[in-house]
């Protein structure tokens, strides 16, 4: 097997400042604001993961330039299961590093680290939105397991406990209804 041309690294302490300014360049090129973007990643949030046990932050560089991180976390697969799975929690490669193998790369340290704690899966949960981030997953052989749903814990408990009755659903309600009836109204008399 040819050696891949990066140099994968576990971020350390000293490494934090570099991770912090991909995942900030991640984030805005994903659709934040760069001012929202920089003042959510200024905090102890990276240093908090990198203290903790089930999760690992890798930054793959080439040459003395930082092209990409992975974010892997340790848990099951389910709620009742036992077996340790890694769970690819963020991707990214920077736009002109892309197609050339560093995704492979961080990748492959998924599987390492998979070994070194003896998982037999690794996941991830990739947007269906996301075509290309889909089909790379797909050619290395995830396949698909579940569809994950989400939605607030607001709209759910509004949802669960028939909220959607209340008097302000109900007038929002009534306004489209009027709307539509008086938009066909006014269609019948252009004609």
């Amino acid at each position: 097997m040819p050696r891949s041309p990066f140099i994968v690294s576990e971020v350390t302490p000293e490494l934090e400042s570099e991770f912090t300014e991909l995942w900030t360049q991640a984030r805005v090129e994903a659709g934040a604001t760069e001012e929202w973007a920089v003042r959510s990643s200024t905090g102890e949030r990276v240093s908090e993961a990198l203290r903790r046990p089930d999760v690992r932050l890798y930054l793959a560089r080439s040459g003395e330039r930082f092209v990409g991180y992975v974010v892997l976390t340790q848990s099951p697969l389910s709620g009742l299961s036992e077996t340790p799975t890694v769970w690819i929690d963020q991707v990214y490669v920077v736009p002109s590093a892309r197609r050339g193998g560093v995704a492979k790369a961080l990748l492959s340290t998924a599987t390492r680290y998979a070994d070194e704690i003896g998982a037999d899966q690794v996941a991830s949960c990739v947007p269906a939105e996301q075509k290309e981030s889909n089909r790379f997953y797909a050619r290395l052989g995830f396949s698909q397991y579940v569809v994950r749903r989400v939605t607030t814990t607001a709209n759910l408990r509004r949802r669960l406990t028939g909220a959607q009755n209340d008097a302000s659903v109900q007038t929002v309600h009534l306004r489209r209804s009027l709307r539509a009836r008086a938009a066909r109204s006014s269609a019948r008399f252009a004609r």
